[in-house]
């Protein structure tokens, strides 16, 4: 019995001082201040907010964010920001050849390292193209510590929770073969 009383005191002080040294390691700041795009495009930008909200606006509602397995992550009743390939239109694709397009893959990076990726086809020649937008505000607000500033959804992808990028902050344009 003594032990375990004991043993009850130990855990209990174990707990009280979890947070002391658990403070003491530092957070980590994933917000996403500003996309890059860079790569293979003739024109690198650094965009924040405020740019974004210079360019074509795609705007919409009720995306069920689903994981890769189909259980519902969360609903998007609402979204403002700009179609992914509005901004390598901005940038200009370095593709001079006649079939350069057809060879390229986009990235899209977070600050966590978290990645997806799109071909040239998907954003530009499909109905998902539509689709795949760099937001910066979702349910009427600006996004929170929970997204970063800036995020990306597929929104026509079946599970689109596979390619949500929350704290965007790199679109990277390679060219996958010669």
């Amino acid at each position: 019995m003594l032990k375990k009383i004991f043993a009850g005191f130990a855990s209990a002080s174990l707990l009280a001082a979890a947070p002391a040294w658990a403070a003491a390691a530092p957070a980590r700041d994933n917000m996403s201040h500003a996309l890059t795009v860079t790569g293979m495009v003739e024109t690198p930008l650094t965009l924040k907010v405020a740019d974004l909200r210079q360019l074509p606006p795609a705007n919409g509602g009720d995306i069920a964010v689903t994981r890769h397995n189909g259980d519902k992550a969360e609903t998007i009743t609402s979204y403002k920001g700009v179609r992914l390939r509005d901004i390598l239109d901005k940038a200009v694709l370095d593709a001079p050849g006649h079939n350069d397009v057809k060879k390229l893959a986009i990235i899209a990076t977070a600050t966590d390292g978290y990645a997806v990726v799109f071909s040239w086809g998907e954003l530009y020649n499909s109905p998902a193209g539509e689709g795949v937008i760099v937001y910066y505000e979702k349910n009427g607000k600006a996004l929170d510590e929970n997204d970063g500033e800036i995020a990306l959804i597929s929104a026509k992808d079946i599970r689109t929770g596979p390619r949500h990028v929350k704290w965007l902050n790199g679109i990277e344009v390679r060219k996958l073969v010669e």
